[in-house]
């Protein structure tokens, strides 16, 4: 009986042996598992907060672009002008993409960022179809209002 009771005992230490394995196992490639996913989901979300930032910077950016060209556009105003005029036309698109990204400037950032837009966007607007008085500089006129919407939206992105 010592005999059979041996082998038991061996066969039961080996099964224990096979099961501890399988379960450090199972453990291991569990927690390695656990371990990609957290990995995966954070490379995500450092991927969709650089293109968040990507594209909240190239919104600020449409806007400075296209106040730019609707800076050059109020430089070049001619004195008469009606709707037929090519600096019409082609300053009605400009102001309309700058109307177009300064609506996108109220989605994407907070409404501190939007407000300065928008008075940057009005001047530019007035300062476009209405003009400035004799003497009085387009560049001087939107200077504060322009380098305010700057700061605030880089203020934002940083």
């Amino acid at each position: 009986m010592t005999a059979v009771s041996g082998q038991v005992w061996v066969s039961l230490i080996s099964l224990g042996g096979v099961v501890l394995g399988g379960a450090l196992s199972y453990l291991v490639q569990h927690r390695t598992q656990l371990s990609a996913e957290r990995a995966e989901q954070r490379r995500q979300r450092i991927s969709l907060s650089k293109g968040q930032a990507r594209g909240t910077a190239g919104v600020a950016g449409a806007v400075h672009r296209s106040g730019a060209e609707a800076e050059r556009c109020a430089f070049s105003r001619p004195s008469e002008w009606d709707d037929t005029h090519d600096w019409f036309r082609t300053t009605r698109d400009v102001m309309n993409r700058l109307w177009v990204a300064e609506r996108l400037i109220r989605i994407q950032f907070p409404l501190t960022v939007h407000d300065a837009a928008r008075a940057y966007f009005l001047d530019l607007n007035r300062t476009v179809w209405e003009g400035l008085p004799d003497g009085e500089s387009v560049r001087d006129y939107l200077e504060d209002n322009r380098l305010a919407f700057l700061d605030a939206a880089r203020a934002v992105m940083d």
